[in-house]
């Protein structure tokens, strides 16, 4: 939790000679610009120019600058590049030249659903993310392949779940950038993965998961793997989940949330399930289709675990290819949705959905990425959240 002149402190102090500014695209992609580490007090004061023409979903090319400007409490060394001459990360706010912050910024989207949580229901929420990915093998080439890294089931071991040494490498990696990771073991698919980190509040977890996405991508290269986020990249096979844990500071609002969410689910699917593959996922293998919610009942979008500390709900309907800046948004809006109008959830649902063929009473989630998109698109809590 650096402030600027901590920043630019460290940066001299330790070496640092590049200085990686990473914003994120609608679709949460991370991108990037490199700048010299002298330019850090000019990236801080004034800004980093880009054209944002270029960037999908943002602006025209009349009126295409924007500018980066660095978060200091973002701060991390990249501990894969050179111990001299070191290089650094941080994740930035995009503005207008005017200094206004951009309104398709998903950091400040976020960043102002939790100071509208805290202001008008002096409410808190953490989340905790849980994401399940494959490991791959590469071809001659060093393309990607669909043949899994192994062929390990759900919590395996060596011999047969060869991951554990990957797995290892990611979270001392996640460590030295300052996350930390709580739990990994190998999945149920072959080849599939899982590695939990520790609760935090929605910004930070946002951040943390975009950063874990890029820390296994990049570890699995450099193990001649590939690593693959998509929700359902082998047919038959267990889809990639992207389950969000959230906490409540008043856990007495949490059935309102519950609520609050269920009341949103369809109008929020398409921002959870981003892409046609989303929803060859759903209803299979674990991964929900019912809108309901139940008591450690798996099969439910929306689980309320069993535990001895804090009270959570996970939501299960989401898959690792969303942007989880927006997708924590519109979490964080349907739940104080619920709270602001006292919503009462319906009963929980206790039987196995997976095994019911049909459950006509309970309603569910869009099939189809174009019916997903067309009921966010006709949602005013939608356009009221995003405002663009």
């Amino acid at each position: 939790m650096y402030t600027e002149s901590e920043v630019l402190e460290f940066v001299k102090e330790e070496d640092v000679k590049f200085v990686r500014l990473a914003f994120f695209d609608l679709k949460g992609k991370q991108k990037n610009i490199s700048i010299m580490a002298d330019q850090l007090h000019r990236a801080f004061e004034l800004g980093i120019s880009f054209d944002a023409s270029a960037i999908d979903g943002f602006e025209s090319p009349d009126k295409s600058d924007l500018f980066l400007h660095p978060d200091p409490t973002t701060l991390s060394v990249l501990p894969w590049r050179p111990n001299t001459g070191k290089v650094c990360r941080m994740f930035c706010n995009i503005k207008y030249p005017d200094g206004t912050p951009y309104e398709k910024d998903c950091r400040t989207l976020l960043k102002n659903a939790i100071k509208y949580a805290k202001e008008k229901y002096n409410l808190s929420l953490s989340f905790g993310p849980e994401v399940e990915f494959y490991l791959f093998k590469l071809n001659e080439a060093g393309e990607s392949t669909k043949i899994p890294f192994d062929n390990a089931g759900y919590m395996d071991i060596a011999p047969e779940d060869k991951g554990e040494n990957i797995r290892r490498d990611i979270c001392f990696t996640l460590e030295s950038m300052g996350i930390i990771p709580e739990a990994s073991h190998h999945e149920e698919g072959p080849g599939q993965n899982e590695i939990d980190f520790k609760y935090s509040d929605a910004l930070t977890a946002a951040d943390n998961t975009a950063t874990f996405k890029w820390i296994v991508r990049t570890r699995a290269a450099s193990n001649g793997l590939y690593a693959d986020f998509s929700p359902k990249p082998l047919e038959g096979q267990a889809g990639s989940g992207f389950h969000i844990n959230v906490s409540l500071s008043d856990e007495s609002k949490m059935p309102n949330a519950i609520a609050g969410i269920l009341k949103h689910a369809e109008e929020l699917t398409y921002f959870l399930n981003t892409t046609e593959e989303s929803y060859n996922r759903l209803g299979e293998c674990k991964a929900p289709k019912y809108i309901c919610w139940g008591n450690q009942n798996r099969s439910t979008m929306i689980r309320v675990p069993a535990t001895k500390k804090i009270k959570r709900l996970e939501i299960r309907s989401a898959d690792p290819e969303c942007n989880p800046y927006i997708a924590f948004a519109l979490i964080i809006y349907a739940a104080l949705d619920g709270i602001e109008n006292n919503l009462i959830p319906p009963a929980p649902v206790e039987e196995n959905l997976f095994a019911n063929a049909s459950k006509n009473d309970i309603k569910v989630l869009p099939d189809t990425l174009d019916l997903a998109k067309k009921i966010a698109d006709e949602s005013e809590f939608v356009k009221k959240v995003l405002k663009y």
